[in-house]
């Protein structure tokens, strides 16, 4: 099993959806399963227990989560499967529902039910005959690369006005900025969040120095605790979070200064916990996603390292995932925000030119939250290893997550 969840913005880069992108097997060894497949588990929703383990209150507030749903799963016991779910859950499907009496008939009970419906794929030719089938849904996902927004805007607009309109596939921030003002869109999805900063101010601002000057500190080989102690009690809400932490790990010990505090999680962990929250308040100013995705690349990078033959390396790949963004964060091109902090030459030239030891393992983890799973599939190959040891990495990573921001 390959899954993955995938955002979907509105036009001031707010994420407002998800939806769970998964592939059962290796496509490569298994190409059936594009087509000709056994009916074996097509009645269940794949990857659903993503959603579980991460916990749906995990994901941005008010967020729905879009849950692909094939033409024989819609008939199977969907309200158990979702139990718990159900007002957050949007149900896809795609052109092989059919415009039928017995599809429109479940399709009201579901929504009567509490769920929401949406549909993708569905080609410009075949609208007008699933009229019946389009009223009843609140979300329309349209492929920009495959489909003249311009027109479908006028056509949803004039016959379906409630319609939800999500534009996908969208690779660049100038399409993004182009569509964002037309209110005819409402959600976008797309590479567009994760493309390089190439130019603009280089300039960072005194808090972000502050915690530079941190990190800095404590990614030298031998940092000091007092040192980097020193410059957590210049930040209030960083002496808060430290001490969160301390008395999560250290139950009952009695904290007598920050010093202390910095003492008690020793070095390792004091690097590791530096990192991964500077990261987050460097990320205050932008979309939540970018410190959402810099954690999740940080864990989930750190939990495939024995499969790239890095155990040895896996506090190094855990700091190259929260830096894999730092371009977004500092706008400023990756080699330049890199210069800003203390990292290795391996994990630079990883980030800035994609070559090294590290370099394999960012590609895959890149190819896979973007649900590239015939890239996925290949590089399996490769490292002969099969979906499931990297599933279980991905639901490790997930629960740390839930575990680390959203657990007291």
């Amino acid at each position: 099993m390959l899954a993955t969840l995938i955002p979907f913005f509105d036009k001031d880069m707010k994420v407002r959806a998800y939806s769970l992108f998964s592939q059962k097997e290796n496509s490569l060894l298994n190409p059936p399963i594009f087509g000709t497949s056994s009916a074996t588990g097509l009645a269940e929703i794949e990857g659903l227990d993503i959603v579980r383990n991460i916990g749906i209150d995990t994901l941005s507030l008010g967020t729905d989560v879009l849950i692909p749903v094939n033409h024989i799963a819609i008939f199977s016991d969907l309200e158990s499967q979702c139990e718990g779910l159900t007002g957050r859950l949007v149900l896809l499907f795609d052109k092989s529902i059919e415009n039928t009496e017995a599809y429109r008939k479940r399709l009201t009970d579901l929504k009567q039910k509490g769920f929401k419906l949406a549909i993708m794929k569905l080609p410009v030719n075949e609208l007008e005959q699933n009229k019946e089938l389009l009223t009843l849904m609140d979300y329309i996902i349209l492929d920009y690369k495959k489909v003249d927004v311009s027109k479908a805007k006028i056509y949803f607009g004039h016959l379906y006005p409630n319609l939800t309109i999500c534009v996908g596939n969208i690779d660049s921030q100038e399409i993004f900025d182009q569509l964002k003002d037309d209110d005819s869109f409402q959600f976008f999805e797309g590479n567009f969040y994760r493309i390089p900063i190439n130019k603009g101010e280089t300039e960072v601002s005194p808090l972000k120095i502050n915690y530079l000057e941190l990190m800095n500190i404590v990614n030298d080989v031998d940092f000091e605790l007092t040192k980097a102690a020193d410059v957590i009690g210049r930040d209030t809400a960083l002496v808060v979070e430290l001490l969160k932490m301390v008395n999560h790990i250290a139950i009952n010990s009695e904290v007598t200064s920050i010093r202390h505090a910095a003492a008690i999680l020793g070095q390792r962990e004091l690097k590791k916990w530096i990192n991964t929250v500077i990261t987050k308040e460097l990320c205050a100013d932008r979309p939540n996603e970018v410190a959402r995705t810099s954690m999740l690349r940080a864990k989930f990078m750190e939990c495939l390292a024995p499969v790239f033959g890095l155990g040895t390396k896996a506090s190094e790949v855990f700091l190259m995932g929260l830096f894999s963004i730092l371009d977004i964060i500092l706008d400023m091109p990756m080699e330049e925000a890199l210069k800003k902090v203390n990292v290795t030459k391996e994990i630079s030239d990883a980030l800035v030119y994609r070559k090294g030891e590290l370099a394999n393992i960012y590609s895959f983890v890149i190819s896979y939250e973007s649900a590239d799973w015939q890239e996925i599939s290949r590089q399996l190959i490769v490292l002969n290893v099969d979906t499931n040891t990297i599933y279980q990495a991905y639901t490790e990573t997930m629960c740390w997550y839930k575990s680390m921001f959203f657990e007291n």
